[in-house]
């Protein structure tokens, strides 16, 4: 991808994100996540219905990088089904570390493919990737419960 195509999307992402904004419904799995180390810090919100991601929600302060991805990180996992969900996380994970990945899971994700040029926007990049592992880990505590 190109880096005009690439700034492109991440800033579209950031100046107009989607899912922007919390509701009011307990059928939702509910995680803050923030940043030791910059100004993010991000409320989510996630529906689950029979193993398919329905409906994700986030409002809070955050960097553009923080924001773009979790806009983007949205738009790919809605409508997956759970286990589709933590390959594309893994993956994205993956690339943000500098390890061996699957790009073809990871849709407009690929964007943030040379974050790691920038070291200190990797944590940036996986706010989201950690607020969706923390609302699928209490999902699954719940279902061992």
């Amino acid at each position: 991808m190109d880096s005009n195509m690439r700034r492109e999307i991440i800033l579209e992402n950031y100046q107009d994100p989607v899912n922007r904004g919390l509701i009011v419904d307990d059928s939702y799995l509910h995680t803050n996540t923030n940043s030791e180390s910059c100004i993010d810090n991000l409320d989510f919100m996630m529906k689950i219905d029979q193993g398919v991601v329905t409906d994700i929600r986030f409002d809070g302060e955050a960097c553009a990088i923080s924001t773009s991805a979790t806009s983007i990180m949205i738009q790919t996992l809605l409508g997956k089904k759970v286990e589709e969900v933590k390959k594309i996380l893994e993956n994205y994970k993956k690339m943000i570390q500098e390890e061996e990945y699957d790009s073809e899971v990871l849709g407009d994700l690929i964007v943030y493919d040379e974050i790691y040029q920038q070291p200190n926007r990797k944590n940036c990049a996986l706010l989201p990737l950690v607020s969706i592992e923390k609302m699928l880990g209490d999902l699954e505590n719940e279902s061992n419960n």
